[in-house]
């Protein structure tokens, strides 16, 4: 059976901080993160649970998991950024837009057609908030990623940028 993609829903928090931690912890995924395990770990537990209320409603930011026989083994979030808005690494956003943040993909679920399932629900919301199209910001080092996202449509934007973690690429698909 397939996993079951939905929205998180605020009585996630735990399970979502969980999944989070596992993936700050996974050596080929943590390049992918802006935020550390060590810091991930020493947040309240308020902070995930309003980060779980956030994502479950409003037009300005969406989390979706993927379950599977009761275990979460998948996540993506958009983020919608307004024009004149400060976006994660600082810079002004110079046009309103929505930015693919937070995959993971568990490994033992990884090659299966999760990921591409996840990004297709993603760009599902983002088109429905009247965007026409879907960033993200990939680490250059993380060529797994790069060329996962490259199978799933995305093409490099030409933006490149050094962030706190290193050579970043932008890379967008037209929804």
């Amino acid at each position: 059976m397939a996993p079951t993609i939905r929205r998180i829903v605020p009585e996630d928090w735990a399970r979502a901080r969980d999944l989070r931690l596992e993936a700050l912890a996974d050596p080929e995924a943590r390049i992918a993160f802006l935020t550390t395990l060590d810091d991930a770990r020493a947040e309240p537990d308020e902070f995930w649970r309003d980060r779980a209320a956030r994502a479950a409603s409003g037009g300005e930011v969406l989390q979706l998991l993927a379950e599977d026989g009761g275990a979460l083994v998948g996540t993506v979030a958009v983020l919608v950024q307004g024009e004149g808005s400060a976006d994660y690494f600082g810079a002004i956003v110079t046009e309103r837009r929505a930015a693919l943040i937070g995959v993971y993909v568990v490994p033992a679920s990884r090659s299966a057609g999760l990921l591409a399932a996840l990004v297709d629900e993603a760009c599902a919301w983002t088109r429905s908030h009247g965007l026409a199209t879907l960033y993200l910001d990939v680490h250059a080092d993380n060529v797994r990623a790069r060329r996962a996202y490259e199978r799933l449509g995305f093409a490099l934007a030409g933006h490149t940028f050094e962030s706190a973690s290193g050579h970043m690429l932008q890379m967008v698909r037209a929804l």
